[in-house]
């Protein structure tokens, strides 16, 4: 006798405020072998037999499983074409579940109600099915011999119609293929996704697995229109939803976008990264005409366009994700970040790291917005976002070839060269080429500051250095100049692209912790600007560098704070780092251009940590410049502003005495909780909504960097 397993499965979204979408645990209401009441199936029952107010006493009750005698049923019956099975169970509160599972392995067909309402079924017709119906065909239940449980989803509105706070009725009528059929057996269990950490009903079995993708991380699902390809470019049209239940809640595909439901526009971004089989989207959020549609995605300020970046070669996930963690810890603008999985029509395409693309901003590059009427002699000399990188254009129209030697590329980012007019062009390819000019006199020791932000090198030096990465200084280099008004000189940044961070690079140069990148001028790639090194070595600039080293290493840059920082991502990823790995194949592999590669994930992030402490010893050990004691911080260390309670519960007052305080909250992960501009004495903010920890308080004044203070919540 084949052996017979009956274990259905179905899955129920709860959509709406009174029933929760977060699923904190799982739990089963009814195991197989509880006792049913059962009908075998020579006459057709009452009408009202699935529902809960149907009196089965006159029914027969047995423990399940129900089936013919083949050694692996509990309750033996006889051949019929059908059996009637029905088991009430208790809720003590629907608000607290998510989903309900009911598992399945089955022989022939079913169809299944709870509360009188059909809830799935397969293999059967007829509505409902007679009691003298066979199933549509032969239909061999698997899971005896290894296979996979069957799942059967329904329209998550529907939960809320029928489930009851109190009794509930599960009915399943099971249907043979012929009566001369050997096998009929049939075992159930239901479980429920219960959304906090109350125990109500039974413990899983242990076969147990969720049939729900499941993540704790947002969710991004992308469709495009009719199965459209992305490609390069242009973008195409998509609908996208984001979908991130807080306060620790997992998110599932089945819940409702509670971030973005809307269009994007979407394409493929990158240079060399496009020849990985796991591609970088660039997408902008849209109005049904096609515009712009400014939203706020996952906290990050609103705008409308977007990067997705999805590590490959940099295994660890995390490089991008620790070089802008470094970068906001300098108050200089740094794109923000927030980790994701990504689905495309359907189609898992592992994690990802939702961040900003660069563009003028007053959330972003905060520096005036040039317009093609901006010719004068005020207004013409910013803001520009501009970088060195590739010709991609080929044409140099997009930029412009320097005068250093060899030459670099200097290309328009922000404004884009089409959005520029001649003597805007002509006016920054002036200014930059005055800078390089300088930078070649004899005593361009004394003319640098005239042309370039300092601080803003300081920061961006030692960032780019904790990475040491071998397309420093020479590809993704973006620069902006700000408005006369502003003082109009270069400052450096935004920082971009390090996944060949780290000790993730095998050429051109040295991967190792030890030596410096700006100094592979000249020794392994003679790629950099001739000024990065000149730049650098300046003895003022040296001794910033120095300053500025020790006040972030005795704060932000310790390393127990960096590990914990990686630590901490990496129990984010413990799923779905394996989802990813099980996508993209590539541990124990060689991916271009791997200077390690680990066998496992723990294996890659061993690596990260052990080159980051090396790397910042080394770097504590050969720090140029002196440091003779003096505060790097470009205001007084007595601040006017003061913060209250510490700790606290669910509230905090700021206290200033400023005409503006610009404040950051950052988590314990370093990443944005809010920002917001104060120019009241006395602001009183809400943290009802925070999960409890350590957040930091960042305080700016005057677009001077001030000072943090750490906030406790209880």
């Amino acid at each position: 006798m084949k052996k017979l397993i009956f274990i259905l499965q179905i899955v129920f979204c709860l959509h709406s405020i009174a029933f929760s979408q977060n699923i904190h645990h799982w739990e089963s209401l009814i195991y197989h072998s509880d006792n049913w009441d059962y009908k075998i199936g020579n006459s057709e029952p009452n009408s009202n037999w699935n529902t809960v107010g149907f009196d089965a006493s006159s029914w027969l009750n047995g423990k399940g499983g129900f089936g013919y005698d083949d050694n692996d049923d509990n309750t033996i019956i006889p051949a019929a074409s059908s059996v009637y099975l029905r088991l009430n169970f208790s809720l003590m509160d629907t608000s607290k579940i998510s989903y309900l599972v009911l598992n399945a392995d089955y022989d022939d067909g079913f169809v299944a109600f709870i509360n009188g309402k059909e809830i799935a079924r397969n293999n059967v017709a007829g509505n409902p099915p007679k009691h003298s119906d066979f199933a549509t065909t032969f239909h061999e239940a698997t899971v005896y011999s290894g296979g996979e449980y069957e799942s059967f989803v329904q329209n998550k509105t529907q939960l809320k119609s029928y489930l009851n706070n109190g009794i509930n009725t599960l009915a399943i009528q099971v249907h043979n293929s012929s009566l001369t059929s050997s096998d009929l057996s049939s075992n159930f269990y239901l479980s429920a996704a219960i959304s906090d950490n109350s125990n109500l009903y039974k413990p899983i079995p242990n076969w147990f697995k969720s049939p729900l993708f499941t993540t704790n991380l947002p969710l991004f699902l992308v469709e495009t229109l009719n199965d459209e390809t992305i490609e390069n470019e242009p973008k195409i049209m998509a609908n996208l939803s984001v979908i991130h239940n807080a306060a620790g809640g997992l998110n599932t595909k089945e819940d409702a976008a509670n971030v973005y439901d809307g269009l994007i526009g979407i394409e493929i971004r990158g240079a060399s990264s496009q020849t990985f089989a796991k591609k970088n989207f660039t997408i902008e959020t849209r109005l049904a005409d096609s515009s712009s549609n400014n939203v706020e995605l996952l906290g990050l300020p609103k705008e409308n366009d977007w990067v997705l970046h999805g590590p490959y070669a940099d295994k660890s996930l995390l490089r991008n994700v620790l070089a802008y963690n470094l970068g906001t810890h300098t108050n200089q603008y740094t794109p923000r970040t927030q980790l994701c999985e990504l689905f495309i029509n359907n189609d898992y395409r592992g994690v990802y790291m939702l961040t900003e693309k660069i563009k003028r901003d007053k959330n972003r590059v905060n520096i005036s917005k040039l317009k093609p009427e901006d010719t004068d002699a005020t207004k013409i000399t910013g803001g520009y976002i501009f970088q060195i990188d590739r010709d991609d254009a080929s044409t140099n129209e997009d930029g412009w070839w320097t005068n250093t030697s060899p030459g670099k590329f200097v290309a328009y980012h922000d404004p884009k060269y089409d959005e520029l007019v001649p003597a805007q062009k002509e006016y920054l390819k002036t200014f930059y080429t005055s800078f390089e000019t300088a930078m070649q006199a004899s005593n361009y020791q004394n003319k640098y500051q005239d042309f370039v932000d300092v601080e803003s090198w300081v920061d961006y030096f030692l960032v780019t250095e904790i990475a040491k990465h071998i397309d420093a200084y020479k590809l993704s280099f973006f620069m902006h100049k700000q408005n006369i008004k502003n003082g109009g000189k270069i400052k450096f940044g935004p920082l971009w692209d390090f996944n060949l961070g780290f000790g993730n690079f095998d050429f051109a140069c040295s991967p190792e912790p030890q030596g410096w990148s700006y100094e592979f001028q000249g020794t392994c790639d003679n790629s950099h600007p001739f000024w990065i090194r000149k730049l650098t070595e300046i003895p003022n600039v040296a001794d910033k560098i120095n300053c500025r080293w020790q006040e972030l290493r005795s704060g932000p840059y310790n390393t127990d704070s960096l590990l914990a920082f990686i630590n901490d991502n990496v129990s984010t990823l413990d799923a779905a780092q394996k989802r990813n790995f099980e996508r993209w194949q590539v541990l124990g592999t060689y991916v271009w251009p791997n200077y390690y590669v680990g066998d496992t994930y723990s294996d890659e992030v061993k690596y990260l940590k052990d080159w980051l402490k090396d790397r910042l010893t080394w770097m504590d050990n050969n720090m140029i410049g002196i440091c003779q004691g003096a505060s790097y911080s470009r205001i007084e260390n007595t601040f006017n502003v003061n913060v209250f309670p510490n700790p606290t519960t669910d509230f905090l007052y700021i206290e200033q005495g400023y005409a503006a305080v610009n404040v950051v909250c950052l988590n314990g992960l370093g990443a944005r909780v809010f920002e917001q501009n104060i120019t009241s004495p006395v602001k009183r903010i809400d943290l009802s909504g925070f999960a409890k920890g350590v957040y930091t308080f960042q305080f700016t004044i005057d677009n001077l960097t001030s000072f943090s203070k750490k906030v406790i919540l209880n």
